[in-house]
């Protein structure tokens, strides 16, 4: 598995920690107006799924992957549809959606590249990871902060 691959499965690392913590803490908006972390959680699940469905079966040499959804719309929609899930069952829909989308991506040939919605820029699975590398590493630094702050 490559470095950045590993880096996407740490992530999973980070999220079991907080399944332990206190419920009511993890169900708390990190501020008013903004998500818990069982919700942060709940989003990068979701958009894990959508990658998983929407992009990775596409990604072969040459092909013009789907233009992402509207951010705010699938977000809602994820935060929605969660809503009577448990913290419980939100980590491990995360977590085994994760992995199956690690697995799958590493099935990819690293020489493959691909666009996105019609644009110009040629990605590697390694660059799109990367971009929900970045997108992982904000979530889990307000999630910590969160915590410390508790």
């Amino acid at each position: 598995m490559n470095k950045t691959l590993q880096q996407f499965q740490e992530t999973i690392e980070d999220v079991i920690q907080f399944q332990d913590m206190n419920e009511e803490l993890l169900c708390e908006p990190l501020s008013v107006g903004k998500w818990s972390i069982r919700e942060i959680i709940g989003h990068l699940y979701y958009w894990d799924k959508f990658n998983l469905q929407q992009m990775v079966p596409y990604m072969q040499d040459g092909n013009d992957l789907p233009t992402f959804p509207n951010h705010d719309e699938l977000n809602h929609e994820a935060i929605r549809l969660l809503k009577d899930h448990s913290v419980k069952d939100i980590n491990t829909l995360f977590i085994s959606t994760r992995k199956e989308l690690i697995t799958q991506i590493s099935t990819i040939d690293e020489n493959v590249r691909f666009t996105i919605g019609g644009g110009k820029r040629k990605l590697s699975t390694e660059s799109f990871v990367k971009i929900f590398l970045k997108h992982d590493s904000h979530h889990l630094k307000q999630m910590r902060e969160k915590v410390k702050s508790a």
